[in-house]
């Protein structure tokens, strides 16, 4: 009986070791895409596609690009897509987070002296007028990967891509400032009415 008795003991122990390095193994596997605030940088330094900006943090910035480019297919770890300077997505590697696709949202703040990170996550992340990153992207037909662009399937926004273009241009991180055109600055006023509004709870004008 004794003998029994050490034998499941014994039994219980391996499998609770191998779980343990199993469990390790899986929390090692989460890092595969590592990000912290010395990650990102002047948007406007990234690979310019269309409207927006793309990198890749693992290294394969010509399949990012190759994707990007072509409006549709899924994007490859460690790809960086950025359309305004304080909300980014990271693809973490195949399998990270089925739900998200495996996007990783972030929300940052800017200032000259770098990026600090104040919010990131799967399903959880929400911008600075609190509506949910995921939720809008999710929106995205599959054949986009949760990227919203005209016609993806995504809800509208009440933020033309003159305001876009303009909000990247200010990105304060940039050693080379770009020069703000009259269209420009009068999209940046257009884009604080927007935001005004949005602040106020009172539902803008909405534009693809």
């Amino acid at each position: 009986m004794m003998k029994r008795a050490r034998s499941i003991v014994s039994t219980s122990a391996t499998i609770l070791l191998i779980t343990t390095w199993a469990q390790a193994a899986d929390q090692n596997a989460e890092r595969a895409v590592t990000v912290n605030d010395s990650t990102f940088k002047c948007m406007t330094d990234m690979t310019p596609v269309r409207h927006f900006y793309v990198d890749n943090l693992s290294g394969d910035l010509k399949g990012t690009v190759a994707v990007a480019e072509k409006g549709r297919g899924d994007y490859p770890q460690g790809s960086v897509v950025q359309l305004v300077p304080t909300e980014i997505m990271v693809k973490q590697q195949k399998g990270f987070n089925p739900t998200t696709h495996d996007w990783e949202f972030f929300a940052i703040d800017v200032s000259k002296d770098g990026s600090k990170i104040y919010q990131r996550g799967f399903e959880n992340v929400n911008n600075r007028f609190g509506s949910n990153c995921f939720a809008c992207h999710q929106l995205a037909r599959p054949e986009f990967d949760l990227i919203c662009e005209e016609n993806h399937g995504c809800a509208p926004i009440p933020v033309t891509r003159p305001m876009f273009r303009a909000l990247q241009k200010t990105d304060p991180r940039c050693k080379d400032q770009q020069s703000l055109t009259q269209e420009d600055k009068q999209a940046l006023v257009d884009l604080a009415e927007v935001v005004k509004t949005l602040k106020s709870g009172t539902e803008p004008e909405k534009k693809q």
